[in-house]
């Protein structure tokens, strides 16, 4: 299970501050579970885990085994939530130079996250010649960057593969009865998975959105909803035994006295993607009514050569949270070297994990030395269950510390801003008046 560790918070922040919010935050649970919280009508991943059944997850493989054994690549289109929770799942799992080594299944892309014309003219020559298929994911059908790009893939997969073969390979992930996406897949036959109507993107890693990608990719999806399910039940037991509600409350205070960034740093590069999707999850749900902790991230021990000086004396507005894998998938040990020119030998025969290891100690001292608050968050494993547990960890306490803020922790009406004026500069009809408007602002 998922151990936290708050103490390096207290020189900062009291734990008797920390403790004195458990009444609030049992307040916040109690406003989840019963649907009174501000976006009620999104809580469906609350006890999304534990209603996840054996034959669900068996339709999820079988749609996954048919894409293994008919491709040579599988695209999957989709952006923010559509895409990154899969993506951080599939790359904290694979091996570090797939891109290399292959893999037993279809390649994993991913297009639709971005409007990049040499990306998607790379992406698409890529493909030339080879079988491929394509999960669409979105539920409107009509989010820009992923409709461009599913337009594109439909389109030479139709005349690659024939129309009889594209549509046996490509798989829609949509809303029940409505949308675009929804019209088309019901229009051409694909297999299709439906995204509930209670849980928005940002929390679908345990939906079809992203346990049909991870699959695959090849990946134990029962281990990943597993680890998940354990955490929901851990994640509603009372504040002293409930990790996601520390975390929240240690944010909470954090924030309340000065701390408005929170750094996410982890000493396993396989992590990157799980920070991409932490970002979006916090900054989506709580970045709103000029409130909010600003989510950023590093990569250690890289980071240290670029990041480490601004962390270590920059503005003292900041806080820290590691990811550390306490077990790593292999063993290498420090080679020993007779001409020591680099003098590393007081290192041989040590793993290098412990070297690792030792790099997260004394950044972590010298950064609280420095002024920043840690938290630390250490898994087993790197393995499909222990992200399942720290998906939903990460969901829970985001969930809990938006009621504390006083946000609704499941819209995203900042969103929207970019897209009318983008709307309004390329004269999407029905934006005549934005159109003019924004012109005029531009002249």
């Amino acid at each position: 299970m998922i151990k936290l560790d708050i103490t390096k918070v207290a020189p900062f922040v009291s734990a008797e501050t920390v403790n004195a919010l458990s009444a609030r935050v049992a307040e916040a649970q109690k406003s989840l579970e019963q649907g009174t919280c501000p976006g009620n009508d999104f809580l469906g991943w609350l006890h999304l885990p534990s209603g996840i059944t054996p034959e669900f997850l068996a339709d999820i493989k079988a749609t996954a085994a048919t894409l293994r054994s008919e491709c040579d690549a599988v695209v999957v289109a989709g952006i923010g939530g559509s895409y990154l929770g899969a993506k951080a799942v599939i790359e904290a799992l694979s091996n570090s130079f797939q891109w290399l080594v292959g893999s037993n299944g279809p390649a994993i892309l991913f297009a639709g996250n971005n409007i990049g014309e040499d990306y998607l003219s790379e992406l698409t020559t890529y493909l030339k010649g080879k079988k491929f298929g394509v999960i669409n994911i979105s539920k409107s059908g009509t989010t820009t960057e992923t409709a461009l790009a599913f337009r594109l893939l439909k389109k030479q997969c139709e005349e690659q593969m024939g129309k009889d073969v594209a549509r046996k390979v490509i798989v829609a992930i949509t809303d029940a009865k409505r949308g675009a996406a929804r019209t088309c897949a019901d229009k051409e036959g694909y297999k299709s998975y439906v995204i509930p109507d209670n849980v928005g993107g940002r929390f679908s890693v345990l939906t079809p959105v992203g346990l049909l990608p991870i699959a695959v990719a090849g990946f134990d999806i029962d281990q990943l909803v597993k680890g998940a399910q354990d955490m929901e039940k851990t994640a509603a037991a009372p504040f002293a035994e409930n990790p996601a509600a520390q975390y929240a409350a240690a944010r909470y205070a954090l924030y309340t006295a000065g701390k408005k960034i929170e750094i996410l740093a982890n000493y396993q590069p396989k992590l990157h993607f799980i920070a991409e999707w932490w970002k979006q999850l916090f900054g989506e749900s709580e970045g709103k009514d000029g409130k909010g902790i600003y989510p950023a991230s590093v990569d250690l021990t890289t980071d240290l050569h670029s990041m480490g000086q601004w962390i270590q004396e920059g503005e003292r507005t900041i806080f820290e949270t590691v990811i550390s894998v306490e077990q790593p998938e292999h063993k290498l040990l420090f080679p020993s070297d007779d001409e020591n020119l680099d003098g590393l030998n007081f290192l041989a025969g040590k793993r290098v994990d412990e070297v690792n290891k030792m790099a997260e100690l004394g950044t972590q001292l010298a950064h609280v030395d420095g002024g920043v608050p840690n938290i630390r968050i250490a898994i087993d494993r790197l393995d499909a269950y222990h992200l399942g547990q720290l998906i939903y960890f990460f969901e829970k306490a985001c969930g809990i510390h938006c009621q504390l803020l006083g946000v609704n922790a499941f819209n995203q009406p900042g969103v929207e801003a970019y897209k009318k004026n983008m709307f309004a500069l390329l004269g999407k009809p029905g934006y005549e008046k934005e159109t003019e408007a924004i012109k005029a602002r531009l002249k």
